[in-house]
């Protein structure tokens, strides 16, 4: 059997906060789609805000805003992955209602 390929359009959006005119905290959402679901679901990726600013409540505000446009766009779920050093942010996933679902398995090019 051949393997045979079919292109998906998928979107991204960037949420970042600045101040004075630097960026201080970002996220991206990409809406994605599959053929097991009729609805996208969402994928939040690089979850960043500034040493400095963090415990400020920065983070919580982005990360909800980011769920909120998932829903709008009528994703029937949004994974997010974050490394295994980063409690802090896992706490804060929790918070927000994500449940440790799984592991990530990554391959580096």
């Amino acid at each position: 059997m051949d393997i045979k390929q079919k292109t998906i359009n998928a979107g991204g959006i960037k949420f970042f906060m600045e101040q004075d005119g630097e960026e201080v905290a970002r996220a991206y959402l990409y809406v994605l789609k599959n053929d097991l679901h009729e609805e996208p679901f969402g994928f939040l990726e690089d979850v960043f805000v500034s040493e400095n600013l963090r415990g400020g409540g920065l983070g919580t505000e982005l990360l909800k805003e980011v769920i909120e446009t998932a829903k709008k766009n009528k994703c029937y779920k949004i994974v997010a992955t974050s490394r295994h050093a980063r409690p802090k942010v896992h706490a804060l996933y929790e918070r927000l209602g994500f449940k440790d679902w799984g592991k990530e398995f990554r391959m580096n090019f």
